[in-house]
């Protein structure tokens, strides 16, 4: 059994994978990398991390989590707005917690790695290149340093820019947003909040930018600013540093100006993604999971979700069908369909309805949080719950997400074609 990728999702299907007696082996092609995004949870992740062995104690308890007890909007112009969880959603059948967590990515990865080892995982430090195929089944894993790795089962969890799979099988895409680029780093603060805090301009920009402020550790905070690519290259084009328009992002917001002139001795963190979803994410002896099937927006912090999903759907496949030797087509098309259907609905939802300027500058920024928060806390959990696997529940649960999606895209036409609607077009967000 091997397993393309050391990150979250890699790490998750080795560790599932060895729990169900496999013999598994993890190629990690950059084990010392820790420069991820994706520290605020949303509420179904805690569930999924207790799985793999991080119950929530033992995270708050060894400083790799704080709690996250809601999420604050903050406005330029001083006005703030709280989102929280919905009380139903602790009774029955729900039974949902309604705390999360934000998390410490690096000192998390060192959790996980300790626990894949102990499981008897085969760590490899080596980059998966190509594969050997016979049609659609894969026979052996090639490797830069000139390794053949011979499985009867492969998952690539080789992340977003390698999407080792999808590129050797040239797998459709459905490319959900425009190219966007994150840049962050962290401070030392007195004391911090135990929630996330986006800060975002009360003005209306035809595309939204927003800052993001994390407390990963009691006095430690994330910091990050993302922005349109293009945004990026205008002011880059301009001659300005990463750190230039980093440092002019946060002096915008006067929480942050003591952080700054106190001084910053590292340089911040950058990356670019794009929102995106892969389609036939599975073979007949092979399943893509985390970044390398689906990019999720950072903004629905549901990329940490999407990624241990994937992780326990995909070892529980093979699992379930490991003496049949390979994947029925059914299996691999709901497997795909759900991966694919969930990814839509949080991308195509935060971009309608939080990023463009057509929901957003009709009804405003908050009353559009609502909007996209609502639905996508309640099929969340929904989705914990339920659990779909078979044709009908995975049917069922994606003709919902597909009359969300319709019922957004309605509104976004609706409101683009009201009256007076692109009166606010003039000046992107900068």
């Amino acid at each position: 059994m091997t397993v393309i990728g050391g990150g979250l999702a890699g790490m998750a299907a080795s560790i599932h994978l060895a729990k169900a007696g496999l013999q598994v082996i993890c190629i990690d092609a950059t084990p010392e990398d820790n420069a991820v995004v994706g520290e605020s949870l949303d509420w179904s992740a805690p569930d999924l991390l207790s799985a793999l062995g991080l119950p929530m104690e033992r995270l708050i308890a060894e400083e790799i989590a704080t709690y996250k007890r809601h999420i604050v909007l903050s406005l330029s112009d001083g006005f703030s707005q709280e989102y929280i969880p919905s009380e139903w959603l602790v009774n029955p059948p729900w039974n949902v917690e309604l705390r999360t967590l934000h998390v410490d990515r690096a000192r998390l990865k060192v959790a996980l790695r300790e626990i894949v080892l102990n499981h008897g995982v085969a760590l490899l430090g080596d980059k998966a290149s190509d594969v050997e195929r016979d049609g659609k089944k894969i026979i052996a894993l090639k490797t830069q340093s000139g390794r053949r790795i011979d499985s009867r089962w492969f998952v690539d969890a080789s992340g977003f820019s390698a999407s080792l799979l999808p590129r050797v099988f040239k797998l459709p895409v459905h490319e959900c947003s425009p190219g966007k680029v994150a840049i962050w780093n962290y401070f030392n603060v007195p004391d911090s909040i135990e929630g996330t805090t986006l800060y975002t301009n009360s003005s209306e920009p035809s595309y939204m930018e927003w800052i993001w402020e994390i407390p990963i550790h009691p006095n430690t905070i994330s910091v990050g600013y993302v922005s349109p690519g293009t945004a990026i290259k205008a002011k880059r084009q301009q001659g300005k540093t990463v750190d230039d328009i980093y440092k002019e992002q946060l002096r915008r917001i006067p929480r942050f100006e003591p952080l700054l002139q106190a001084g910053q001795e590292t340089s911040p963190l950058v990356t670019a993604f794009r929102c995106r979803v892969h389609r036939k994410v599975a073979g007949p002896n092979w399943l893509v999971v985390g970044e390398a099937a689906s990019m999720v927006d950072p903004m629905t912090s549901n990329g940490v979700t999407a990624a241990l999903r994937h992780a326990e759907e995909a070892s529980g496949l093979i699992v379930g069908y490991l003496e049949r030797g390979r994947l029925p087509v059914l299996a691999r098309s709901l497997y795909s369909w759900r991966v694919q259907g969930l990814a839509r609905f949080f991308n195509s939802g935060i971009e309608k309805v939080v990023y463009d300027w057509p929901i957003r500058n009709r009804i405003g920024i908050v009353n559009a949080g609502e909007v996209y928060t609502v639905p996508a806390w309640t099929l969340n959990a929904i989705y914990s719950r339920i659990r779909p696997r078979g044709l009908i529940s995975t049917a069922l649960f994606n003709l919902v997400l597909a009359s969300f999606r319709a019922a957004v895209s309605a509104l976004y036409w609706l409101c683009r074609c009201m009256p007076g609607s692109k009166t606010t077009l003039e000046g992107s967000a900068t």
